[in-house]
């Protein structure tokens, strides 16, 4: 019975075949590059307004990179996505946080939370609607929105609100404890150290509460544990009565995050599931 429960409420989505209407063509957007969360150098973020912006739902990018490299303003960051989700109506926002080895994960997270604090507060006018939002994040970014909307209680102490949908592009960080009990990448050496119950804090599988939004979990057929990972994480959202799909894409890692926005059926199926969220 329990099993029964499980598999009805984890939706796997399998690999996209939906077709993405034409009509999702480049708009014309307005840029405001460079605005400040905070006082660090790299508390910024860059804000896209679509044409006509009237209580426009939010898009929020958080970019990857191993914790230690990658940047807001980067093509595969914020190019498709940012036309994508303009042409459709929305606010598209890229962020910027700290990098290692000044700001380890944990910190990296908190100040992904109070980027969207900040947001959220300012969205009404920038013509948006802070109520209405979606949050990508993809690889070390996946990491950390996956975090923050596991624990809301870490989001709030950012001085942030829930979301109404996380979309994560190709994380295989879901439980950073088993990850670090096997042997991991030096980059992930790197981020998490040497201390268990810093591998526990900063795990959005060990911090997963019952409040939390709906997950995408985008992993690639192409990497090992990805998709395995996803499934597990999803599974255990699931059981605490929540709600999680899979989607699993025959594309690499970095263009996991490159093609979302191209006209393709990866594309749309991300779509539908931020639609089925009650969003455009």
């Amino acid at each position: 019975m329990h099993s029964d429960r499980l598999q009805r409420r984890t939706f796997l989505l399998g690999t996209a075949v939906l077709a993405l209407s034409p009509s999702l063509v480049a708009a014309q957007s307005t840029v405001m590059r460079g605005v400040p969360y905070g006082s660090h150098q790299l508390n910024t973020l860059d804000v896209y307004l679509p044409q006509i912006a009237q209580n426009a739902p939010l898009a929020i990018m958080v970019h990857g990179g191993a914790w230690k490299i990658g940047d807001k303003s980067n093509a595969s960051v914020w190019r498709n996505k940012g036309r994508m989700f303009n042409d459709l109506g929305y606010i598209f926002i890229s962020v910027n946080y700290r990098m290692l080895p000044e700001a380890r994960p944990l910190r990296q997270a908190m100040d992904v939370a109070r980027a969207i604090a900040f947001i959220q507060a300012n969205a009404a006018r920038w013509g948006g609607d802070a109520r209405r939002s979606v949050v990508l994040g993809h690889s070390a970014g996946a990491h950390l929105v996956s975090l923050l909307a596991s624990d809301p209680g870490l989001l709030r102490a950012g001085g942030a609100y829930p979301w109404n949908a996380t979309v994560a592009l190709d994380s295989a960080a879901y439980d950073v404890e088993e990850v670090m009990f096997g042997r991991p990448a030096r980059f992930y050496r790197d981020a998490f150290g040497d201390d268990r119950a810093y591998w526990r804090a900063a795990s959005p599988l060990a911090r997963l509460g019952r409040e939390r939004g709906p997950f995408l979990l985008v992993c690639s057929t192409k990497r090992l544990t990805a998709c395995p990972n996803a499934r597990d994480f999803a599974t255990a959202v699931t059981a605490r009565g929540g709600d999680a799909m899979v989607l699993p894409v025959a594309l690499g890692h970095r263009k996991i995050n490159t093609d979302l926005g191209k006209q393709n059926a990866y594309t749309e199926s991300v779509l539908k599931f931020i639609r089925a969220q009650g969003l455009p």
